[in-house]
């Protein structure tokens, strides 16, 4: 199912909160971007919002809720290649693209928001919003970059205790994490997919790191309960999010 957002509600704090942890925005820029919403609304998990080989139509905002970017084999088997979480805008550049080559699908219950082509090219006019922009989607190729180190080179509980690392700074920055804590509404398919493990292997895994005492999961509740042993054991170091070094709360 393809999923165009739509509706009348504005954008809320967390697209705001990162981009402004990039740069100051002042005043005008806040209401430019919240002019240029093109309003939220509910996607069910599962839907894609862009699908391999959709034409582009502007930039998404993911406001609530987990979504990523994914690519299928033929034979069905999916590789998640990028989360959006929060506050993440995709495609920025899409529009010199004739085709998107990868889809974007929600992992759990979210609201999102499509920026139009033509709010887009206002975006651009404005140069201390265009600047954060750009470092937000430098800092997703660097993200990148990271995963493909965690896929070729670091063992199983290795790969998900820098995710989960990873996945704090960057909820922390729009708020969205309670000391050591946040949630995390996906499956452990979703983190198998993600690693490139099976599900049984990431079960296992999970249950390694909870034995030493370095997470716990309560429903979809994620503790990191010994930060610096877990950020130690991932050689996790955060400088590539260009963000605050996350401490032990």
């Amino acid at each position: 199912m393809k999923v165009v957002p739509g509706g009348g509600t504005a954008m809320s704090g967390p697209v705001l909160r990162k981009l402004q942890g990039f740069g100051r925005l002042d005043d005008a820029d806040a209401a430019a971007l919240a002019m240029l919403e093109a309003g939220t609304r509910p996607v069910p998990a599962g839907a894609d919002l862009i699908c391999e080989g959709d034409r582009p139509e502007g930039m998404i905002a993911v406001i609530e809720g987990f979504a990523c970017r994914y690519r299928l084999r033929e034979n069905g088997a999916r590789q998640i290649m990028a989360y959006l979480v929060p506050g993440d805008i995709c495609d920025f550049d899409s529009s010199v693209l004739n085709r998107i080559d990868h889809a974007v699908g929600t992992l759990s219950n979210c609201r999102v928001a499509r920026v139009a082509p033509e709010a887009g090219r206002d975006l651009r006019s404005r140069p201390a919003l265009a600047r954060s922009l750009r470092t937000a989607a430098l800092v997703d190729e660097a993200i990148l970059r990271e995963w493909i180190m965690n896929l070729g080179r670091r063992s199983a509980v290795e790969r998900l205790a820098h995710l989960f690392c990873e996945l704090l700074v960057r909820l922390r920055a729009v708020g969205l994490t309670f000391g050591n804590s946040y949630d995390l509404p996906i499956t452990q398919l979703d983190l198998a997919d993600t690693t490139g493990m099976t599900s049984v292997h990431v079960n296992r895994s999970l249950g390694e790191l909870k034995r030493a005492g370095l997470i716990e999961r309560t429903g979809r509740r994620l503790t990191l309960c010994d930060l610096p042993r877990l950020m130690d054991m991932a050689e996790f170091r955060p400088n590539y999010l260009h963000r605050e070094r996350p401490e032990a709360a």
